[in-house]
Formats: C-alpha cells, sequence, structure tokens
C-alpha cells in the first residue's frame, strides 16, 4: 500500500457508463471531512425520454475559476492540483465560486453558509488510497488509476482533460472519457 499522493494516479469518467445507481454519491455522503453531504451528483440527461445519467464531479481546473474569484482567497489549490472546497474560517458565502464555475460544481452550504465540494477525497488519496466513489461505482464510470490502466480498459476511448467555452480553454485534473482520437471537448 502506498504510503503518499502518487502522481501517477489520476481520477477517470466515463458518462457513457454511468447506470445512476447513486452508488458514489452514498458513498461520498459517508466522508466525515464533508460532513456527511455528497459532493457528487448524478443528473437525468433528458428524464422524460432516457433513463441515462451521468455524474458530476469536480474537474479540479488548472486554473480554477472559483479560486480566482473567491474575494476571501478561502479556496486553495494545493501542488498535486487539487482544488479544496472552501476553508470555513475564510469563507463568507458570497457564492461567486458558484457562478464562476464553468462545470457547475460548487454548491453552496445554506446552512452553514458555505462553498462545498469535491476535493477528490485528499484525506484518502494523499495516503494512497481511492475516492469513495471511485472504489464503489459498479460500472467503473468513475476509476481512480493510471492513465495506462485506463487504456487497456477502454481501449476505443481517449481520456481528456481539454475543454472549450466559447473562446476559454480550461484544462482539468480529472479526465472525461471520448472516443478514441478526441483532444477536447466544445462545450455550448
Amino acid at each position: 500500500m502506498q504510503t503518499r499522493y502518487d502522481e501517477q494516479m489520476e481520477f477517470f469518467v466515463d458518462m457513457q457508463r454511468c447506470i445512476g445507481c447513486h452508488a458514489c454519491e452514498m458513498a461520498c455522503a459517508e466522508c466525515e471531512t464533508n460532513g456527511h453531504e455528497s459532493m457528487i451528483h448524478i443528473h437525468y440527461v433528458e428524464r422524460l425520454v432516457s433513463a441515462q445519467t451521468t455524474v458530476q464531479v469536480c474537474m479540479h481546473c488548472e486554473e480554477p475559476a472559483c479560486a480566482a474569484v473567491c474575494p476571501a482567497d478561502a479556496i486553495s489549490v494545493d501542488d498535486f492540483g487539487v482544488v479544496h472546497t472552501a476553508e470555513t474560517s475564510r469563507c463568507i458565502g458570497c457564492s461567486n465560486c458558484v457562478m464562476a464555475c464553468p462545470f457547475g460544481v460548487p454548491k453552496k452550504m445554506e446552512q452553514a453558509e458555505l462553498m462545498m465540494k469535491c476535493n477528490m477525497c485528499y484525506d484518502r488519496t494523499s495516503a494512497g488510497k481511492k475516492p469513495m466513489c471511485a472504489t464503489v461505482c459498479p460500472s467503473q464510470a468513475l476509476f481512480y488509476g493510471t492513465r495506462e490502466e485506463i487504456e487497456k480498459m477502454r481501449p476505443n476511448s481517449t481520456p481528456v482533460n481539454k475543454f472549450y467555452f466559447g473562446n476559454a480553454e480550461v484544462n482539468t485534473k480529472v479526465n472525461i472519457m471520448m472516443p478514441k482520437g478526441s483532444t477536447g471537448l466544445r462545450v455550448h
């Protein structure tokens, strides 16, 4: 077992494999560090016509908009590229981060007047363990491992961590699995 953060490990999300079981949400809510609230969310794509679901997790942007717009400097990025939940003693509950995130991830917990979001189970990953959500996902829509492992598991897919929102390019620590040969994803 590893005893420190392994930079070779990456987080991969394969939206096509999500079966909407909510196991990731339940596992995340078990974590004491986020107040027993799930920081990962399952959404239905078009609930009226399809059972297709997607999973929403923090993408851990290289230059996170949430941290850039925080007037209280409550959101930090560590040396490993993990974007952490707002520091309780600094967060003023303004919701700037909620509005700035291009992926719609941060949530303001009204009762606490605090922004909370996935921190990739840093308490676990820094100790060489997998994030809770990735350990319970039965379809492996959420996978935490090496790039070599995911390429063997999904030979017809490519991990993508470059997204385009209009003219803005956003690079992330989390990878979305796309068709083989994809280099980025343009979001409209």
